[in-house]
């Protein structure tokens, strides 16, 4: 017999040891990068609200690009602009990003991509909604004084959902993407970006509505792997009403091998 020093393991038969998850290990779930970038945008939604509620130059900064009209300047812009505007709009964006991640969802029996879609979308316009509320800010065609913020007069403006939705639906996109992550990020953040400029050319936000909007659709994409574990539940209840064909990869048991004679 041999002793225990002498025993060597087998690579075929060797099991890897299960890996803490980061609840297990008393860790954040989210890695220290991602965390300071949560806490950096949240900070900066802060405090582009705060400048607006207090009138502070972030206001002036408005009025200085409401004022010149950027639509009469280029107004050969317009058109097009009119138009790609609405990537940003929650209907047709949400129908086209819906209908392509249900044709996924379909291709890998899973509903992880339509739930994660639906916990972001209804994230973002629950959050985004109750500022805008409460903000209650006119547009830059609606103001009634120069210089003013325009705050609690019964508008929606602030901040600007166009921009906010063009974060989410678009970032939503590349995070569930795989193979082209990379490349999907860069196509929603310029997609983003643009469409938050656009709303500005067009005079139907201020330029803080696009900066809150930027800030508060990136807050709902870097909270998305805090949602991750509600999402997999939702989809675990789902697959077991419906049977093993929509059963994610990680409920479905391993299959039993034939015992050798």
């Amino acid at each position: 017999m041999r002793a225990p020093s002498e025993l060597q393991e087998n690579p075929t038969t060797r099991r890897e040891r299960p890996r803490r998850t980061a609840g297990e290990s008393g860790r954040s779930p989210l890695g220290r990068r991602w965390t300071g970038s949560l806490a950096l945008t949240a900070f900066g939604y802060l405090i582009v609200v705060v400048g607006v509620l207090l009138d502070t130059p972030l206001v002036d900064l408005d009025w200085a690009v409401g004022l010149a009209r950027p639509y009469e300047r280029w107004p050969h812009l317009e058109p097009l602009l009119d138009n790609w505007v609405v990537a940003g709009q929650r209907g047709p964006s949400a129908v086209a990003a819906f209908a392509w991640l249900g044709w996924r969802a379909h291709r890998l029996r899973r509903l992880r991509p339509l739930l994660v879609m639906g916990a972001a979308l209804l994230l973002l316009n629950v959050t985004v909604g109750a500022v805008k509320i409460v903000t209650g800010r006119l547009g830059p065609h609606y103001a009634h004084y120069v210089g003013s913020p325009e705050l609690f007069s019964g508008g929606t403006i602030f901040p600007s959902g166009h921009t906010a939705n063009a974060v989410v639906t678009w970032g939503v996109l590349a995070y569930l993407a795989v193979r082209w992550r990379r490349c999907g990020a860069a196509l929603a953040g310029a997609t983003a970006a643009s469409v938050g400029l656009t709303t500005v050319y067009l005079g139907t936000h201020w330029v803080t509505d696009v900066l809150a909007g930027w800030a508060a659709g990136l807050l709902v994409l870097l909270a998305l792997p805090l949602l991750e574990p509600l999402v997999h539940g939702v989809e675990e209840r789902v697959a077991r009403r419906r049977g093993p064909a929509l059963t994610p990869p990680s409920c479905v048991p391993p299959p039993r091998r034939a015992p050798r004679g």
